[in-house]
């Protein structure tokens, strides 16, 4: 992870945003999946940004600053580089073993 998207992640942990909400379907069902928010059509980071000022639905209004807005921006953006969720296109083979869908495959 880059210097900024750390200081995201340690927003991410201080905050308990995992107690509402999931990466890769880990975390909080009270809020949704954020594994794809940054690449999910409509959403990104002026999405992200938003609803850290404002809050949604039973979302508290946080009041972080810029800097940690952008940092948790540059922490969802990672994570959301390195992979699918929900990966529907998963292949369980007969050994057990299960074979992924990545997102790098999938843009080719």
């Amino acid at each position: 992870l880059s210097r900024e998207a750390i200081q995201g992640e340690d927003l991410w942990q201080q905050n308990n945003c995992f107690s509402c909400h999931q990466l890769y379907g880990l975390g909080g069902y009270l809020g949704p999946d954020l594994t794809n928010v940054y690449s999910t059509e409509g959403k990104g980071e002026a999405y992200i940004k938003a609803f850290l000022n404002s809050g949604i639905k039973t979302m508290p209004k946080f009041n972080f600053t810029e800097k940690e807005k952008s940092n948790l921006v540059a922490f969802l953006k990672e994570v959301d580089q390195t992979g699918i969720y929900p990966n529907l296109n998963a292949k369980i083979e007969k050994t057990g073993w299960v074979t992924l869908e990545y997102k790098s495959q999938k843009a080719k």
